[in-house]
């Protein structure tokens, strides 16, 4: 399991979750206020006037998630991506061909982004400037956090590059994020293509799993490194949001913070219905999650009820998200979802 907490780390590149503090937090993990999706926020960027569905018009000017006014003089030829979930965006956006660099090996999807030079390996917590400069990025994209990055973001500035922090905290930022990159990149036509294609597909979900009589208690496993008190997604966080939206009971609603430990004895009492192994992709699997001590006398584990998920889809916030939800759905909701 060091792997996977190597991966955290990575992934969540410059947040506070960075530091010494043991609660883990899951890879791009963002956080919902609330169960229901409302309408994308308008971007904020300029157009020609008279024009409002243009394409922007460049020189642009677009506010990041840090509330930084960012000012792009030409559409992006060459971009780096210091996160994954960036990427996949930018991907999805057909700007592959304009992406010079990510941060790191977990840009790993598409498989075109694996083969991309990175930038900030190692540590990805500190960049390799010598390497962004020498690859002469008109644009970079990076995660922020709280707090924000501020000496990282004005070193980059500092050296003239152009610097766009997403730090999305629900599905609705999410999908402005990805029309903020379609802004800034010139590729709004596809990014409003894209967000519409999204939210269609989250809507009809949301709307299935609303017809469901039963609502099933889950157990989301984040990170079992101890099986004795495993982290998991409790309330706040985005997982546990996405659980509601598919009708499901997160047995860890009632947890203190979003990523909390829970002991083995308080998964007893709970007794959940189904088990999610989020950490799949670190080499938990069903027969380990069986052979734990205690853990037999358990629902999910009886009844052969422990589903491995691509922890990916459900916490990199970028267009993948809604194949995270489906996911959920299929393994709450069998019935409705096949």
């Amino acid at each position: 399991m060091k792997i996977y907490k190597l991966a955290l780390l990575a992934l969540v590149v410059l947040l506070a979750a960075c530091g010494p503090t043991p609660t883990p937090t899951p890879p791009g993990a963002f956080h919902v206020p609330s169960s229901t999706l409302t309408p994308a926020p308008t971007p904020t960027w300029n157009v020609e006037p008279g024009t409002p569905t243009a394409q922007p018009a460049f020189p642009v000017t677009v506010t990041d998630d840090a509330k930084r006014a960012v000012t792009i003089a030409k559409p992006p030829q060459r971009i780096i991506s210091l996160a994954p979930s960036n990427t996949e965006i930018l991907f999805a956006l057909g700007l592959g061909s304009k992406v010079v660099a990510v941060g790191s090996s977990f840009d790993d999807y598409p498989p075109e982004a694996k083969s991309l030079p990175k930038v900030a390996e190692p540590d990805v917590t500190k960049p390799n400037l010598e390497k962004i400069i020498a690859l002469s990025p008109d644009l970079i994209l990076m995660t922020g956090g709280d707090p924000l990055p501020l000496e990282l973001i004005n070193r980059l500035e500092g050296l003239k590059l152009t610097v766009l922090v997403l730090y999305p905290r629900d599905i609705d930022g999410m999908l402005k994020d990805i029309e903020l990159i379609g802004a800034a990149t010139g590729a709004s036509k596809e990014a409003q293509a894209l967000t519409a294609n999204l939210r269609g597909r989250l809507d009809a979900v949301i709307a299935k799993a609303k017809t469901a009589t039963t609502k099933p208690k889950v157990f989301y496993e984040v990170d079992a490194s101890n099986p004795a008190r495993p982290f998991t997604a409790g309330p706040g966080s985005f997982i546990d949001a996405m659980l509601t939206l598919v009708g499901a009971s997160n047995v860890a609603a009632g947890a203190k913070s979003p990523w909390a430990e829970f002991s083995a004895e308080e998964l007893v009492r709970q007794d959940p219905a189904i088990i999610i192994l989020g950490d799949a992709n670190y080499g938990v699997t069903v027969a380990s999650v069986q052979a734990r001590p205690g853990w037999s006398t358990l629902t999910a584990v009886k009844k052969g009820a422990i589903y491995p998920i691509d922890d990916n889809l459900v916490s990199r916030p970028g267009p993948r998200i809604v194949d995270g939800l489906e996911a959920l759905a299929r393994i709450v909701h069998p019935e409705l979802f096949r």
